[in-house]
């Protein structure tokens, strides 16, 4: 049974800080109900009648599936926007393309660089706006890896979750500081010239010292591993900057999740989570291409582990469905 509705309805998602620990648990609570649900085909549909912006300045395959299925689920109809479709901040200016959206929609996502352009929509759209992802936080993907480790450990609290390779990226902050606020013993496992910008440390400690939980930054694998419960990695280097390539893959190939990294951990049970795309083979042009100028078959993480019991990958893939509906349901529509 759920707990008690916080009053989230009205209110925007745009990164983990602005919510409570209640709140922030209360989204994955919602997602198990409707994911629940919808395994036993039983409707749930909050948003009849309502219309959803999807604006997308930076592509997405997991994103804009699971924002897609999850208003058709809920009874909204979503409308796609790519890059060639808007004009934020260049034909048009921020302030003036959310007033106009928010006079036609009812709730607005966004999945693009700047997070000063998600926090200008939420402010002047007058609707809810979703956080689908900027360069600085990734709240939507939070949400979908807590979930899976719920689903694996059956709690959050205490859990030793580890994030491993570049530290200072979106995925990493929202980790960092999300599983403060849930009270996870969360570490960020990185090189030094990689580690999270000092005020979402002090931030995440910040939080942690409420909950209960822990915050470590380390560039020693050994100890950044050891007893945990979750390794987590993402890809070296994000979109739009490939010419970092070469640096990257001597500063980060340290930080390669393999079986040694996993055996490290001394826990037969550790899970493997990567919010993909993982490059992990050569079967992709991209995975060829990098194999042909630095001569790697695998990036982040080998095929090996990928494609082991402790990967859960594809059920994390799934879960930005299930608690980007719930997102969208808690703070739009009218449960009860």
């Amino acid at each position: 049974m759920l707990a008690a509705t916080p009053k989230l309805q009205g209110k925007s998602f745009l990164c983990e800080k602005d919510f409570s620990r209640e709140e922030f648990l209360y989204f994955i609570e919602l997602a198990m109900k409707l994911k629940d649900e919808k395994k036993r085909g039983i409707t749930h549909r909050h948003l009849e009648g309502k219309n959803i912006a999807l604006l997308f300045e930076k592509p997405s395959t997991r994103t804009r599936c699971a924002f897609t299925v999850a208003c058709i689920d809920l009874g909204a109809h979503p409308e796609y926007l790519g890059k060639d479709d808007i004009q934020l901040g260049k034909k048009e200016s921020i302030e003036d393309t959310a007033k106009v959206l928010g006079r036609m929609f009812d709730g607005i996502e966004f999945r693009g660089f700047e997070h000063k352009k998600v926090e200008m929509l939420a402010q002047h759209s007058g609707v809810p706006v979703w956080n689908g992802l900027t360069d600085q936080w990734h709240p939507t993907q939070t949400l979908a890896d807590f979930l899976t480790v719920k689903e694996n450990f059956g709690h959050l609290e205490g859990i030793q979750f580890v994030y491993v390779g570049d530290g200072r990226n979106n995925v990493a902050n929202s980790l960092l500081v999300g599983g403060a606020l849930v009270g996870m013993d969360v570490r960020i496992c990185s090189p030094e010239s990689l580690f999270p910008a000092e005020e979402i440390v002090e931030l995440a400690k910040e939080l942690a010292a409420k909950s209960g939980g822990n915050v470590t930054i380390t560039s020693n694998v050994d100890e950044g591993v050891a007893g945990a419960d979750v390794i987590y990695t993402d890809v070296w280097v994000s979109m739009g900057e490939e010419d970092q390539f070469a640096e990257r893959i001597a500063l980060l190939s340290p930080y390669q999740v393999n079986m040694d990294m996993i055996r490290k951990t001394g826990n037969e049970q550790v899970i493997f989570l990567h919010c993909l795309p993982a490059f992990h083979d050569l079967e992709t042009s991209y995975g060829k291409d990098i194999y042909d100028k630095h001569g790697l078959p695998e990036m982040e993480v080998t095929n090996e582990v990928f494609r082991s019991e402790h990967s859960k990958v594809f059920d994390q893939a799934e879960n930005r469905m299930h608690t980007i509906k719930a997102v969208m349901a808690a703070t739009l529509g009218n449960l009860k």
